[in-house]
């Protein structure tokens, strides 16, 4: 049984597990995140990877996932936004902390990885992952082989412009997709609801402390599953966004599927049916052509450790193969 090492390195933990090659966690271990220290965080990733392999000797490899712009090599990291890593060689740093191979893949192409190999994307070729978090990550599958793009740094899908000078967002840009359809946007619509309709948010006021500063994510999710119209109509908002965003994107790859993941995927039909519903209304050649299923990510959290594992265990631009 060939064992790898899946790293999940984000803003605020480092989370690693040894996966074997049907996907399954063997062991789970976390540590917080020295963001702001590069030669720290590389030694956090080592802490965990070296606790991991002391316990299973058949490691064989490391995959580091981790959001931000990683280059065609898969091994330094250009840019990330939530680490102080610019062109950092994390790859060769990591290797000569552990004695073994690693691969550093963006976080959202692990997890579409991840769900295609062991989750929601099992038999499909032709998939697109779109993580509904904070922001809005993702990956594409292309006839069974993973897409990065030239570079290295594509489907960084969250900030395609879909309303030109549009919100402001964390990229520089304005009107990014992500401003209109991931989880700060809903919070977002919350609140602004909450500002200018106080009656209409009586719930939502209410589970937020009274203040529309306090409304969060699971507060607006709650009202939602209560059936308050308010929550609701702030759910059907996002959905119309990520739907067309979808439309969009089928138009120009044309999947068989697209698996939403992230923290808004919790919601499940709460969230999933608008979608549905406002993205066949965008898709172009609505009525005279297949259309692509779109459902619930499986893998939870833990997509992006399987697959950054399994991706170290295949790894077609790397001359070793575990």
């Amino acid at each position: 049984m060939a064992l790898t090492i899946g790293v999940d390195v984000g803003g605020t933990k480092v989370a690693a597990g040894v996966v074997d090659d049907r996907g399954t966690i063997l062991e789970k271990v976390r540590r917080p995140t020295p963001s702001t220290n590069p030669k720290e965080t590389a030694e956090t990733i080592a802490e965990v990877v070296d606790l991991l392999k002391g316990k299973y000797e058949e490691v064989a490899a490391v995959g580091l996932g981790t959001a931000g712009f990683v280059d065609e090599t898969r091994s330094t990291v250009l840019f990330a936004p939530n680490l102080a890593w610019r062109d950092e060689p994390i790859k060769e740093k990591v290797e000569s902390l552990v004695g073994l191979p690693v691969v550093v893949e963006n976080d959202g192409n692990a997890t579409a990885w991840g769900e295609a190999r062991f989750g929601a994307g099992r038999g499909e070729n032709f998939l697109v992952l779109v993580a509904l978090g904070t922001g809005i990550g993702g990956g594409i599958i292309i006839n069974g082989e993973l897409y990065r793009g030239r570079f290295g740094i594509g489907a960084e899908m969250g900030h395609f412009r879909v309303v030109p000078d549009g919100r402001r967002c964390g990229c520089g840009n304005r009107g990014c997709w992500e401003q209109y359809a991931s989880g700060n946007a809903l919070v977002h619509e919350a609140r602004d609801l909450a500002r200018v309709a106080p009656a209409m948010a009586g719930r939502l006021l209410e589970l937020g402390g009274g203040r529309p500063e306090g409304i969060s994510g699971p507060e607006v999710s709650q009202a939602a599953r209560e059936g308050d119209k308010a929550a609701l109509e702030c759910f059907r908002t996002i959905a119309h966004w990520a739907g067309q965003g979808l439309a969009d994107l089928s138009a120009i790859l044309d999947p068989g599927a697209f698996i939403i993941g992230g923290g808004l995927s919790d919601a499940g039909d709460l969230l999933l049916d608008p979608i549905r519903a406002a993205f066949e209304d965008a898709l172009t050649g609505r009525g005279h052509r297949p259309l692509p299923d779109i459902r619930i990510a499986e893998l939870g959290s833990a997509a992006g450790i399987v697959g950054a594992a399994d991706l170290a265990r295949v790894r077609p631009f790397q001359d070793v193969i575990v």
